[in-house]
């Protein structure tokens, strides 16, 4: 189950960087749970796919694109949920995934529940 666990949030993971870098906020909000927190240091907190999508078409305005995961790491916590930790690179940007928890849903794909990143420059 670990296998099938963590390559549904390869794909999830996929999905949300195919939608920033295609500039789709709405698709990139769609991986994230109904109510899910997302820390984004030092923008502040967003809970909500509706504020998640306002703060990722916020940086797409401002010309922010080509996101790149340099060094993912997927670490199974249980039978539903993974944790992706990873440094990331873009366009204009540089930082830290310190936690990304995805969850399992009922229709076999995962959601973000829990997003923490940082920008380092």
């Amino acid at each position: 189950m670990s296998q099938q666990l963590i390559e549904a949030v390869k794909r999830a993971s996929e999905t949300w960087k195919k939608g920033f870098n295609t500039q789709d906020a709405a698709l990139c909000a769609a991986q994230y749970e109904a109510n899910a927190p997302m820390l984004a240091r030092p923008f502040g907190e967003f809970v909500g796919t509706e504020a998640i999508q306002a703060f990722w078409q916020n940086l797409m305005d401002q010309g922010y694109s080509d996101v790149e995961y340099t060094s993912p790491e997927f670490k199974v916590l249980d039978d539903k949920s993974v944790l992706l930790t990873t440094a990331w690179k873009m366009n204009k940007a540089h930082g830290v995934v310190h936690k990304e928890i995805w969850v399992l849903q009922d229709d076999g794909t995962a959601k973000l529940a829990d997003d923490e990143f940082e920008v380092l420059g």
